[in-house]
């Protein structure tokens, strides 16, 4: 009989498992749809983005576009010499329909990016090559211009056959393509970037370990004064943020600038003898990102202060510790974590300025996202920026990957 009770009550309590299942799918569709719009708007103004980046840093499909017949016929092409009169015959029909389309330019810049000096040769050939009737077309084309006799125009044409490049991510390490091909170091007159991530790296450093010289003392006033006096400071501390970064930046000017504010009060104090060169330096750079910075720095050292209790120090000054033994020992430990928070914050923010090393900084003081720009909105080469803007985003994630292991920042608790 217990046993025959016992397997009529587990049959009562099927449907009551069934609904639960249904409550909890319920439930948890509920919440799917509550966060559908963030996941949607992360997906769209932030993932698709960086990935459209990824892939432009490798893939240019220009030439392989815009010169079809030339690009079928270097399939046969050893790399050994000069095409035979077959690939220059295709080149001659590729310039002639973009003569037509006007798309020349577009074929010279990319060839343009590697060999300096091709887009006006490549537009005058187009523009000589639609006259001509018939073959054969090798001669006429380098009498049209030199540039169709040189081996290397054809290796970059070669490689133009896949859609995919390795060009620019090289060009952003200070790498190119030799005329036969194999990778070799950029001349020095070009080999920047190198330089220019150093210098965004070093940069970033300075302005992190300026906000936590001056923003450790300020976090630690805050969580030990009165709760009246404390709120009063935290607001003069997030006052900033009320600000734009570019009205702040623009304030720097104002005051570093050689009559500005603070070389008139140096000058009036004595201090010294001329004004001193305070803007469109490195100097001016670090001063008005690390103002800018400062809350960001502060504020999650702040947060794990203010749990700290004040009872570990007395204990440790109780049991003989000096004042500054017990706070080296006891509660500077506790505040790591919030220090390494901010501080990563502050860092991974500053490889990305670009508007104020625009305008306090000099040409030696531009980082990164300078150049990002200048491809962007100038040069209006996508697979430049996107290459620098790759190197750069995988540069930071190795960084914070690195830095987590020997730190522990997902381990990081504010409070």
């Amino acid at each position: 009989m217990a046993t025959i009770a016992a397997h009529t009550g587990n049959l009562e309590d099927v449907p009551l498992r069934l609904k639960l299942r249904r409550v909890e799918r319920r439930q948890k569709l509920k919440a799917f749809i509550l966060v559908l719009p963030l996941l949607l708007f992360v997906l769209t103004t932030f993932v698709l983005p960086i990935g459209r980046m990824m892939f432009n840093a490798v893939h240019d499909n220009t030439l392989l576009k815009l010169m079809p017949r030339t690009m079928r016929a270097l399939d046969a092409w050893d790399g050994s010499d000069l095409p035979g009169e077959a690939v220059y015959a295709a080149l001659a029909g590729d310039l002639k329909e973009s003569s037509a389309q006007r798309t020349a330019s577009v074929i010279g810049k990319r060839i343009n990016y590697e060999l300096p000096g091709s887009l006006s040769e490549v537009i005058s050939s187009a523009r000589k090559v639609s006259k001509l009737s018939d073959g054969p077309y090798r001669e006429a084309l380098i009498e049209t211009s030199p540039l169709w006799g040189q081996h290397g125009v054809w290796s970059l044409l070669k490689r133009g056959t896949s859609a995919y490049t390795g060009y620019y991510l090289l060009r952003s390490v200070d790498y190119q393509y030799s005329p036969d091909s194999r990778i070799v170091a950029s001349p020095p007159e070009n080999a920047i970037f190198r330089d220019v991530f150093l210098r965004t790296l070093g940069i970033s450093i300075a302005v992190s370990v300026v906000t936590l010289l001056l923003g450790f003392p300020v976090a630690y006033l805050l969580a030990t004064l009165p709760r009246k006096s404390s709120n009063l400071l935290m607001i003069l501390v997030v006052l900033p943020f009320w600000t734009s970064v570019l009205v702040r930046t623009t304030a720097w000017v104002v005051l570093l600038q050689q009559h500005g504010v603070v070389n008139d009060t140096l000058m009036a104090l004595h201090v010294i003898s001329q004004p001193a060169e305070l803007i469109y330096n490195r100097i001016g750079t670090i001063v008005a990102m690390s103002h800018i910075q400062l809350p960001v720095t502060l504020l999650p050292i702040y947060s794990v202060m203010k749990t700290i209790s004040p009872i570990y120090v007395r204990a440790a000054r109780s049991l003989g510790a000096g004042p500054f033994y017990a706070f080296w020992k006891v509660y500077f430990p506790q505040t790591l974590p919030g220090i390494a928070a901010g501080c990563l914050l502050t860092f991974i923010l500053c490889l990305g300025y670009y508007i104020t090393p625009a305008l306090v900084g000099g040409p030696a003081d531009q980082m990164v996202s300078s150049f990002v720009a200048h491809y962007t909105n100038e040069e209006l080469s996508w697979g430049m920026a996107s290459a620098l803007g790759a190197i750069l985003l995988t540069a930071t994630l190795l960084l914070y990957y690195f830095f987590n292991k020997l730190v522990g920042v997902d381990r990081i608790k504010m409070g």
